[in-house]
């Protein structure tokens, strides 16, 4: 392998081939959906999160309005906002109606759950009863441990969830070390799905700001609180770039013993930004060598 702009040639070409199948995940807010059909390809897969002070409702609509413009997109699904296999029957029957064939199974951050569903395993295992036809289903990889989970029990509902799962997204992590070890212990305990690593778009600090205070007061508390690690790097003059993480990330993609394949941004819908981002990498990638 010879070396070309810092980074290995098979490195690059990893790396290149991870940014060309990234994945963006959005916030249904006010103004998400035009952002997204003016600045992001329809080649790249969406998720939609879910916050807990809005419910479901938001986040099913607007998945259903992106696939009605040709985009790929996985609502999250809140185990702890669905009530019982009613509703959750009568969420997957709209889904499928709106051609949304994807959704991204989470256990939820609301203290108290709206009805049977008390986490992530509980409601997959309810929907391959009910016979679900989605054609992905990701779930969550937690590479730095989970803020109310012990870690045995993490990585033991990372084991039991992935036979009902198609891919792991990670929650964001800015440690390259830390992540490629993590998925190197996911892969010996018999894990073998494909790893999308979930980190930030190029965002801003004023975005991040924004997206907060539109979350309501409580929600926005809890959102602040659990990105706490980016507010630094949004105190950069121009805002955070992940640049320095995917190249930290490019030398571990593909390789043997684990099974990190791909990135999934968080963008705060920053889309524009993130996508700028992504397309400038990608011509410097595939252009002049330099990365």
């Amino acid at each position: 392998m010879s070396a070309e702009g810092g980074v290995v040639l098979d490195a690059r070409v990893a790396l290149e081939a991870a940014l060309r199948g990234a994945s963006y995940e959005v916030l249904p807010l006010r103004g998400t959906e035009e952002a997204v059909v003016e600045h992001v390809p329809r080649s790249v897969p969406l998720t939609v999160t879910v916050t807990q002070s809005r419910g479901l409702t938001p986040t099913l609509d607007l998945a259903e309005r992106l696939a009605g413009h040709g985009f790929a997109v996985s609502p999250h699904l809140a185990a702890r906002l669905v009530r019982d296999a009613t509703h959750l029957s009568d969420v997957v029957a709209h889904l499928h109606a709106a051609g949304v064939d994807g959704v991204f199974v989470v256990g939820g951050d609301a203290p108290e759950p709206a009805g049977t569903f008390t986490d992530a395993l509980g409601l997959l295992e309810a929907l391959e009863t009910a016979g679900h036809s989605f054609r992905h289903v990701g779930i969550g990889g937690y590479p730095e441990g989970h803020g109310h989970i012990s870690p045995a029990l993490i990585e033991r509902a990372l084991e039991r969830k992935a036979p009902h799962a198609g891919e792991v997204i990670t929650q964001l992590c800015f440690s390259a070390a830390a992540i490629t070890a993590w998925a190197r212990q996911v892969a010996l305990r018999g894990v073998d799905l494909p790893i999308r690593i979930g980190l930030p778009g190029a965002v801003t600090r004023q975005k991040l700001v924004r997206i907060s205070a539109g979350l309501g007061l409580g929600q926005s508390a809890r959102f602040l609180s659990k990105q706490h690690r980016l507010i630094w790097r949004f105190l950069l003059p121009h805002g955070y770039r992940p640049d320095r993480l995917v190249d930290g990330l490019a030398p571990a993609l593909g390789q043997p013993g684990h099974h990190l394949r791909g990135f999934h941004f968080s963008t705060f819908n920053e889309v524009a930004r993130t996508e700028a981002w992504r397309q400038d990498r990608l011509a410097r990638l595939s252009g002049d060598g330099t990365g």
